[in-house]
């Protein structure tokens, strides 16, 4: 075999798990409206359960679900007859996955469920299973030619699709945003690009105030020993009303001598530019780069006048966001 013909393969695999999904599509009803409603007001668990590949894919939606705001785990088919069947609350919702719906080791729970009465969802393949009947919510798997003739690959990949589907629906239907989904993953390149302003401000004693009636003799001081390339200017109400940047005080030296003798208000460019701290840095870092600057003030609660902090580009590309 050579190169073209494992191309061939690969295009013949993708067609046929595409046309799967075309018919899944199709075969959506009332039950998986029904199955979302009951897991978004799940006051509890969900649980997912499957055996062989669809055990694998039962794992990944657990995983999804509780990324996006819905706490679920996977329990293992082969543990749960032996003792693992106690972490199963009667307020928990039960989602097992089989394509033939017999699958020996999940008989157990499917009794366990119906005489404790467990909401059970069945995402299942056969009409005349154990698992189908037994189901207060059938999920079905339509029909499909299998990709790998005998290996499970056009049956998971349904599967996993409407495990997806189910777990996008839910977390519409709860309004789980960003800021939700930042508080669940707080580190690597996710976390990152979803940190907010608040996370990576300059805050306290850093920022550097100055009153609009001090001189800029001062205000170089303060701009040598904070070092950020601004100052922000307050009144005697401590209202931000001006910012000065290093860029505007070379600009005026070079025409100008008396810079140091200037009140920081006959200097200043008024109505500095603030954001809300809790902003998404990544938008604040787009602000910067569409008004060509490289600082922004930070307020709370819409009172732009009252600045908390100070962001700085050189803070938002420390912390790998782009």
């Amino acid at each position: 075999m050579n190169s073209k013909k494992f191309i061939s393969i690969a295009k013949e695999v993708i067609k046929l798990e595409v046309k799967a999904l075309q018919v899944l599509m199709k075969n959506i009803n009332a039950s998986f409206g029904e199955a979302v409603m009951q897991i978004a007001k799940c006051q509890s668990k969900v649980i997912l359960c499957g055996v062989g590949k669809s055990g694998i894919i039962a794992s990944k939606i657990a995983a999804t679900l509780s990324s996006v705001g819905t706490p679920s785990f996977f329990l293992s088919a082969g543990n749960s007859s032996h003792g693992d069947l106690g972490s199963i609350s009667k307020k928990d919702i039960l989602i097992l996955i089989s394509n033939s719906g017999q699958t020996e080791e999940l008989k157990n729970i499917i009794h366990y469920a119906n005489r404790n009465k467990i909401i059970l969802i069945g995402i299942v393949s056969k009409k005349d299973s154990i698992l189908y009947k037994a189901s207060d919510i059938k999920l079905l798997i339509p029909p499909t030619k299998e990709a790998g003739v005998i290996v499970p690959t056009s049956s998971t990949t349904m599967q996993l699709a409407l495990g997806d589907a189910i777990a996008i629906s839910v977390m519409k239907y709860k309004k789980f945003d960003k800021l939700d989904f930042k508080k669940l993953h707080p580190s690597g390149s996710l976390g990152a690009q979803l940190k907010t302003v608040e996370d990576i401000m300059i805050t306290g004693n850093r920022i550097p105030f100055i009153n609009e009636k001090l001189s800029m003799k001062k205000g170089l001081y303060i701009l040598s020993e904070k070092q950020l390339g601004i100052l922000i200017v307050r009144n005697s109400k401590k209202k931000t009303i001006g910012i000065i940047t290093d860029g505007q005080i070379r600009r005026y030296n070079e025409k100008n001598s008396n810079l140091h003798i200037k009140k920081a208000y006959e200097i200043m460019t008024k109505n500095p530019v603030s954001v809300d701290k809790n902003i998404l840095a990544a938008k604040a870092l787009s602000i910067m780069n569409n008004k060509k600057i490289t600082s922004l003030c930070v307020h709370e609660k819409k009172n732009k006048t009252k600045t908390i902090g100070v962001i700085h580009v050189h803070n938002i590309l420390q912390s790998n966001i782009s």
